[in-house]
């Protein structure tokens, strides 16, 4: 009777491992990232990247030439608070170009005259708001562009552009989860901005 009720238990132990060992492995993702927080200001055509309530860098973006909203097929930049929801081109070269989210195989330099293509890197947006609920749906991305002459001024239609070695680096910085805050007022009007005055001074001087 020990016997029986000793294979019974080291089946149903056996069962548990290997149940957890495939959940593990197969059916669980990596924790969100939410110590990360990108605030976008429209006006100042900015982005600032703060960890745990600090700043941790600055970058000037393009958002839409096309104005701010959310309605479909609008090309417009959606307001309020959003999440990054996929990452996308890891370890691929910078300008590399990206159709439909796959490699084209096709390499593109800062500036080159004639098309205009997501370039290096691609982090898909949702929204957390009624207000831009369809944003991943529009496939609103923070993403590199090879037309970097018009960073630090509306050119986009509907994303948020940057420069091909910001993208990497922005992307090498945060996770799936990380917020993402785009506002229409100056960034000195934000708690974050307020504590960061000197880092986006810095910012503003370097230009585009």
């Amino acid at each position: 009777m020990k016997s029986q009720s000793l294979r019974s238990f080291l089946k149903i132990t056996s069962i548990s491992v290997v149940s957890s060992l495939l959940f593990s492995s197969c059916g669980s993702s990596p924790p969100k990232d939410q110590k990360s927080k990108m605030i976008v200001s429209v006006k100042d055509q900015t982005m600032l990247l703060t960890k745990n309530g600090k700043a941790v860098k600055a970058y000037r973006i393009s958002t839409s030439k096309f104005g701010l909203g959310n309605t479909k097929n609008s090309k417009k930049t959606p307001l309020g608070s959003m999440e990054i929801a996929k990452k996308i081109g890891g370890g691929s070269r910078s300008g590399t170009v990206f159709k439909s989210r796959q490699k084209t195989g096709q390499i593109m330099k800062p500036n080159t005259r004639g098309r205009d293509p997501i370039v290096t890197r691609i982090m898909w947006l949702k929204g957390n708001e009624y207000r831009n609920r369809h944003t991943y749906s529009r496939y609103i991305y923070i993403h590199g562009t090879p037309a970097e002459h018009n960073i630090g001024r509306p050119a986009s239609y509907g994303c948020i552009r940057m420069k091909s070695r910001d993208v990497i680096d922005l992307y090498n910085r945060v996770g799936v989860g990380a917020e993402v805050k785009v506002i229409y007022d100056h960034l000195y009007k934000t708690p974050e901005g307020r504590r960061s005055a000197s880092l986006l001074r810095k910012t503003y001087k370097g230009g585009a």
